[in-house]
């Protein structure tokens, strides 16, 4: 137990709560990492962990990114992930999910859950039907993915208004790697904008997709990182800016919809090093977060579009706190969202009944 105190403090956790039930052997992990801002909001991960402890480690890294993406963005929430232990092929089940609601019933709202990897909005339909504390279902907002795209879209053109003196796309290369959801209508608004498209993707179908509606050239995927353009756009795994990669890349720009591009932080120091400017991609990816916030306020897709537009800004933003402070933007991201839950932590120092 000491240890599990010890990686709390590391990670600045408010609260870890460890829920079983032996019925239907749920066995999950609700990380709360900071409430200043407002109730912790984060997806349900289903993942077949090795160790109970790389699942520890795996909710609280994700719950701590939630709150920095949400105060980033200017939303009204903490960070908060829960992540279930067991194979995705073998225990889910509607009775599974609902004593998972129960779970998150018991915060009393400190925690709101969402579909994340594994997990999908029929599953958030069964937890729904025992909290309340529960968003992105059927009917409702529907798929973020084209909030995301449009978001990040907004990203990169903040980062080429810095590196090229305008934030216009046209003419530009931009490499996306993966075509998936959100991959695909990033690529939709490139070429609506003029912009040339270099892709790559592990599905055929995806490939094809973008191939026949938006003309993109395509490459395999061990030859992305190298190609010959403006902006790198990683779209899919994580970490794919690392020791191996990092030399590799011919572009101006590294700025995308995948989460933790950077495999490690000397990554984004090696980007400065090197004269490429990276937009941090929580700042980018925050779309689909304001997406699901605006559900919770009664779901207005024009209303969730102009939030999302505010990335734009909020990049600028991160731009101008790394000159500012002469720091890599990486680090300048994370000062924006501190910055923000300590003025908000001064505001809320007075106490107010209820």
């Amino acid at each position: 137990m000491k240890k599990i105190f010890e990686k709390m403090e590391e990670f600045e956790h408010e609260q870890i709560v460890v829920n079983y039930d032996k019925e239907t052997g749920l066995k999950a992990i609700i990380g709360i990492h900071d409430t200043t801002l407002g109730p912790a909001l984060g997806g349900t991960r289903l993942w077949n962990y090795k160790t109970e402890k790389e699942a520890f480690i795996d909710v609280m890294r994700l719950s701590k990114g939630m709150t920095y993406k949400a105060a980033a963005a200017g939303l009204n929430l903490g960070g908060g992930k829960t992540v279930i232990i067991g194979d995705v092929e073998k225990i889910k089940s509607e009775e599974l999910w609902r004593a998972f609601g129960r779970f998150v019933q018991s915060l009393n709202g400190r925690y709101i859950t969402a579909e994340d990897v594994n997990t999908t909005v029929e599953d958030m339909a069964y937890v729904a039907e025992e909290t309340d504390y529960v968003t992105g279902l059927p009917g409702t907002s529907g798929d973020p993915s084209p909030v995301t795209a449009f978001g990040v879209w907004k990203a990169i053109k903040a980062t080429a208004d810095e590196v090229y003196g305008s934030p216009d796309l046209n003419g530009k290369t931009v490499a996306i790697q993966g075509v998936g959801h959100v991959g695909y209508h990033l690529a939709k608004y490139i070429n609506e904008e003029g912009g040339n498209l270099i892709i790559t993707d592990i599905k055929q179908g995806n490939i094809d997709k973008v191939v026949k509606d938006f003309g993109a050239k395509v490459v395999d995927p061990d030859e992305i990182f190298g190609v010959d353009c403006d902006i790198f756009a990683p779209s899919a795994l994580g970490a794919v800016i690392n020791d191996d990669t990092i030399e590799q890349l011919q572009c101006d720009i590294v700025c995308g919809p995948a989460n933790n591009i950077l495999s490690e932080a000397r990554h984004g120091e090696k980007l400065d090093e090197m004269g490429i400017l990276y937009g941090p991609d929580y700042v980018a990816n925050a779309g689909g977060l304001i997406n699901v916030y605006d559900e919770l306020q009664g779901y207005n897709r024009d209303r969730a579009i102009s939030r999302a537009s505010k990335i734009y800004d909020n990049m600028k933003k991160v731009i101008e706190i790394s000159k500012r402070d002469n720091i890599p933007t990486y680090k300048a991201a994370d000062i924006m969202a501190e910055e923000r839950i300590k003025k908000i932590a001064q505001v809320r120092r007075n106490y107010i009944p209820r």
